[in-house]
């Protein structure tokens, strides 16, 4: 097959393409990259089928190419690999994780030395080097006898980083109420420790490790979310956080069932660091998220950044400048003081410390944005494409682009990233080809729900006709 990395990184369907043997493909190539005196890898892996044992195959060839390997011992989230690179100053690293992808595809993450999804020219050099050289590898017990690799815990670390940022003193006076649904992915437990000693109440579902993860998508997106719908409508909670396989995406649930988006989040810990920690900086948006975040930094004249869909363009601008905050509305959002990488479970855990410092329910807090910037309703869909029919769409798109959508004038197109046609009220429609799935993805923003998905259906209906 051709091995290609997506937005972030290789994903492919487990023992169909990501096989033992591509996977040592892949790692040799990286190796063959990475390649140095003194370079040392952090090597992590989420409770997917085998990412164990890829995680022990991958390691094996870095340390046979005289990489040191710290492994860690045990299923993590992908934010304690970028963190360990951080705080270790270590060379790079690889996550064994397909994020949020269905159950049956798994992947490989590489990490930069600044700590977060390598860019296009890494993982532009590493596809050249597919196949050019002979896989070396050495056995586990090898690696571990002669000191190339070393099994490491790198929970404790995150743990006292995460706890150091977040206000505890503030947090150890409230008492809210909170959901925590882990989608059976490796973010089970972290946030319930993290406040373990404060007066938030913690209750996780979905937690454990379920391969299959109960049969959807670790995705945190509306349709894969009925069970903690549910509970909300319920229960008495004052708020549910939803992380993704891997925890590093976010989305959020309100008292009564309400969906809270990432882009949503995002304009929340904006306001969130402005006005209540006080803290100034640039904001990057990807084209895909939503204009609130637009209002809001114009309101408090921060410089706004807009990029291509992907977590390391952001990440390319927090390298570079002061950055307050970054994010996808796929869920990955990157905040000042930590590192330029996406984590839910952190993100998370701000979302609440913003209810505890303004003493006001999630609901109330939305009230208030609404009131002052106006209402924003997020939809989605992602439609199976195939291959021959991408290039047609996308060129239909870009000599035929409509005029009109629901009767409204298009006022403005943006095609670095698909292509995004923005009305003159300020709302628009999107159409995206997935950087790792043959998917079509339609995204659109209105002033009302059933707005939006009559956007989602003239985007659908385009694309049908194809």
């Amino acid at each position: 097959m051709a091995i290609k990395f997506g937005t972030d990184g290789w994903r492919a369907i487990i023992s169909e393409d990501f096989t033992f043997e591509n996977v040592r493909v892949v790692s040799q190539a990286v190796a063959d990259h990475f390649k140095g005196k003194g370079v040392t890898f952090a090597v992590g892996y989420d409770w997917r089928f085998l990412s164990e044992k890829y995680a022990e195959l991958v390691s094996e060839v870095l340390a046979a190419n005289d990489i040191k390997v710290l492994l860690s011992d045990k299923a993590i989230p992908t934010p304690l690999v970028s963190l360990a690179i951080k705080n270790q100053k270590l060379s790079g690293g690889i996550m064994i994780t397909a994020s949020h992808n269905p159950p049956a595809y798994n992947g490989i993450k590489i990490k930069a030395s600044y700590a977060s999804s390598a860019d296009e020219k890494i993982t532009k050099s590493v596809e050249s080097l597919l196949g050019k050289n002979k896989v070396k590898s050495i056995s586990l017990e090898e690696g571990i006898a002669s000191g190339s690799i070393e099994t490491v815990d790198l929970r404790p670390g995150y743990m006292r980083f995460i706890r150091s940022y977040i206000d505890l003193d503030l947090l150890k006076k409230s008492k809210l109420n909170v959901l925590v649904d882990c989608m059976y992915g490796v973010g089970d437990g972290y946030i319930k420790e993290i406040l373990g000693d404060t007066g938030i109440k913690i209750t996780e579902m979905r937690a454990g490790r379920d391969p299959l993860f109960g049969g959807i998508s670790p995705e945190p997106i509306p349709k894969n979310l009925g069970p903690v719908f549910q509970e909300m409508k319920n229960k008495d909670y004052d708020i549910a956080i939803v992380n993704d396989g891997d925890a590093d995406r976010i989305c959020a649930v309100m008292p009564g069932g309400g969906y809270l988006s990432a882009g949503q989040i995002m304009a929340l810990l904006l306001l969130h660091f402005v006005e209540d920690r006080k803290w100034k900086g640039s904001v990057v948006k990807t084209v895909s998220n939503t204009t609130l975040i637009e209002r809001i930094a114009k309101k408090y004249a921060l410089k706004l950044h807009e990029t291509p869909v992907g977590f390391k363009y952001i990440c390319r601008i927090m390298l570079d400048e002061d950055v307050l905050i970054g994010g996808e509305e796929s869920g990955g959002i990157g905040v000042k003081n930590y590192m330029p990488e996406r984590d839910g479970m952190l993100l998370g855990i701000l979302l609440v410390e913003m209810m505890a410092h303004r003493k006001k329910g999630i609901l109330a807090i939305m009230d208030d944005v609404e009131k002052e910037y106006g209402r924003f309703c997020y939809a989605r869909i992602d439609m199976e494409y195939p291959d021959d029919k991408k290039k047609k769409l996308m060129e239909l798109l870009r000599t035929s682009p409509p005029k009109k959508i629901l009767q409204k004038p298009v006022k403005e197109t943006k095609a670095y990233d698909g292509f995004k046609f923005i009305l003159e009220d300020g709302s628009w429609l999107i159409m995206r080809l997935s950087g790792t799935e043959p998917i079509l993805r339609v995204y659109a923003e209105a002033s009302s729900d059933a707005e939006a998905r009559q956007y989602l259906e003239f985007g659908k209906n385009i694309a049908l006709k194809i």
